[in-house]
């Protein structure tokens, strides 16, 4: 069973309802109301209003229907936010240099939609078999990127003959001369 409310024309910009609406998508009814009553945001006290009265809608259409439904099972399943008019109000606030700014008043449109339907999986969930080799593999992975014993075999550098003859000569004075000592 599926129940939605709308609050229309509430203060308040769309973008700024849209943080609060994206923390209760997905949630337990209870929880979302309470993460509602707890934030500090403007408009979480007209987001859980509508909360409630898609509560209050869900439970009107299970007596229509004469279901018996348990409020404590319904989760959000999808709440939205739509930009509302803008007035233009008559007004001008101060700007730099002189200029002038119109005072602009927003509103927005939330919706609500709740449900006691099987929650589907959550995204980015995985089998259990699939958890297990995830450690194995990212420690495999660290060990090509450090070089490890995994990683691919390297080749080594052919040198060209100046590198290869400035090898052989000693760097200084003092390492030919002990270089001539070892030998005799």
């Amino acid at each position: 069973m599926e129940a939605t409310a709308s609050a229309r024309y509430l203060r308040g910009s769309a973008q700024k309802a849209r943080l609060v609406v994206d923390m209760i998508r997905g949630k337990d009814v209870n929880q979302a109301l309470a993460i509602l009553r707890f934030s500090k945001k403007r408009a979480a006290s007209s987001i859980a209003k509508c909360m409630r009265s898609a509560i209050a809608n869900a439970n009107e259409a299970a007596e229509k229907a004469n279901i018996s439904i348990d409020p404590d099972d319904l989760w959000v399943r999808t709440a939205f936010v739509d930009r509302g008019p803008t007035k233009n109000r008559r007004r001008v606030r101060p700007a730099p240099q002189g200029r002038a700014y119109r005072e602009q008043r927003h509103f927005c449109h939330v919706t609500i939609l709740l449900s006691n339907d099987e929650r589907p999986a959550a995204k980015g969930t995985r089998p259990a078999e699939a958890d297990e080799a995830k450690p194995a593999k990212l420690a495999a992975s660290k060990r090509r990127k450090r070089g490890g014993a995994a990683a691919a075999p390297r080749t080594k550098r052919t040198t060209s003959k100046t590198e290869a003859a400035a090898a052989e000569k000693p760097a200084t004075k003092k390492a030919s001369k002990k270089k001539a000592k070892t030998e005799e």
